[in-house]
């Protein structure tokens, strides 16, 4: 690799240690060699590059070596510290907290099991009342997209998602806080269930918490590559590879997986997940009184999509 003609040329080495310790070593890197030629290619500096069994060698023509070594010290010098060193994302300990709130999903399926009337009060069909019916909920129903993520259809139902679920909004709300991560969960999943309805036919129905589960993977894992932008480019595809590790976890066939649903509360949480990152990146998170707040909203929410749906 060259641009000049074979002269006069010595080796890109000052003769003695550089006085701002920078690194002169005998043999180039391959990572070195190509920074250090566009650095004397956009000095105009003709150079020529020769391999040998050490590695590689950068030759300049004699009466330009002290301009090249000149230009190599101000580039290592501007970038000895680039990229910055990201500094981790301070963790909250809520984690007892966030499987309290899990398992709230728990006592509300018992709840949904036991019978009314021996408490004097009319009878409920939970599933029919709040599931997410498609043909309602584009019939003005918005709530049902809400309670359909407090219902499943069994133990077996309702344990995969606690069980698979609590590895990730457990980590999601220890990184930013109960309060922001819980509404961004149920954001997630009430958008999901939303934009699956407006796809599916009228007569399609769903309930699960597994919409907001994988729009909790979409958060954290845009939230982690916009909060550490280093890795982004090399790291794009862990997201999708999540997702679909997740799908694979919770079956992506049968009548009772709504593949649809999972995707689109993956896509909101992948949306919402950079937003979230990169508002924490220039505002910091959120303090104690505003997560209470958001917390606070998000369970008048489900109160009141309930209050709906029971009316």
């Amino acid at each position: 690799m060259s641009n000049r003609e074979e002269g006069d040329l010595v080796p890109l080495k000052p003769p003695v240690e550089d006085a701002d310790h920078v690194n002169w070593p005998l043999f180039l890197t391959a990572r070195r060699l190509r920074r250090w030629v566009l650095v004397l290619a956009a000095r105009n500096i003709p150079y020529q590059v020769h391999q040998s069994s050490g590695g590689w060698q950068i030759f300049v023509p004699s009466e330009l070596q002290e301009r090249a070594i000149r230009e190599i010290t101000l580039y290592e010098r501007e970038n000895r510290n680039w990229p910055p060193e990201q500094k981790p994302v301070p963790l909250t300990d809520n984690t007892l907290i966030t499987l309290s709130i899990l398992g709230l999903l728990a006592i509300f399926h018992n709840l949904t099991l036991l019978n009314p009337e021996s408490w004097g009060l009319p009878a409920v069909d939970w599933l029919e009342r709040g599931c997410a019916d498609a043909g309602k909920i584009m019939a003005g129903e918005w709530w049902r997209s809400v309670t359909a993520l407090t219902l499943h259809t069994d133990l077996l139902h309702l344990f995969s998602n606690i069980a698979i679920g609590s590895i990730f909004v457990v980590m999601l709300c220890r990184v930013l806080g109960s309060g922001l991560g819980w509404s961004l969960i149920l954001l997630t999943g009430v958008i999901g269930n939303f934009w699956n309805a407006w796809l599916q036919p009228p007569d399609h129905l769903a309930v699960g918490a597994s919409t907001a589960l994988f729009g909790a993977v979409g958060l954290l894992a845009t939230f982690n590559l916009v909060h550490n932008r280093t890795i982004l480019m090399k790291k794009w595809p862990l997201p999708l590879a999540a997702a679909l590790a997740l799908l694979a976890m919770l079956g992506a066939t049968g009548d009772r997986v709504d593949v649809s649903a999972h995707l689109w509360g993956f896509a909101s949480g992948v949306i919402f997940g950079a937003g979230a990152g990169f508002w924490i990146k220039t505002k910091g998170r959120p303090g104690r009184l505003f997560n209470a707040l958001l917390a606070a909203a998000a369970a008048g929410l489900v109160f009141f999509a309930w209050r709906r749906a029971l009316c």
